[in-house]
């Protein structure tokens, strides 16, 4: 297999994974980003568990899709997620369920 080949099967599993993402969105409340991966979820319990002199994030998600590209199946019941980093949980809003003109798929 060609290098060129492996980049033409790398973009088209991302554009894949782009219509998914497309197609599904609208079916989901919040979106949450952690420092690994982009989940889209209908419901999410965030903690700050504390440990000692730190602390970490425990996230609970529920019905969750989530955004990776080697996953056999992207829908998930339950999502445990333990973190240091950061966390950025959106509730989504019918506005943003649409997408821009010029990000739009044909397909």
């Amino acid at each position: 297999m060609e290098p060129e080949d492996i980049d033409d099967y790398d973009r088209e599993v991302e554009l894949q994974l782009f219509r998914e993402y497309r197609d599904v969105v609208g079916t989901f409340r919040y979106v949450i980003e952690t420092e690994r991966r982009f989940y889209l979820a209908n419901d999410v319990r965030l903690t700050r568990q504390d440990a000692g002199n730190d602390f970490y994030f425990e996230l609970e998600l529920t019905d969750v899709w989530v955004w990776d590209i080697y996953r056999a199946d992207r829908f998930v019941k339950n999502v445990r997620i333990l973190t240091f980093k950061d966390v950025n949980v959106e509730e989504l809003s019918d506005r943003d369920l649409e997408l821009p003109k010029d990000l739009a798929i044909e397909g």
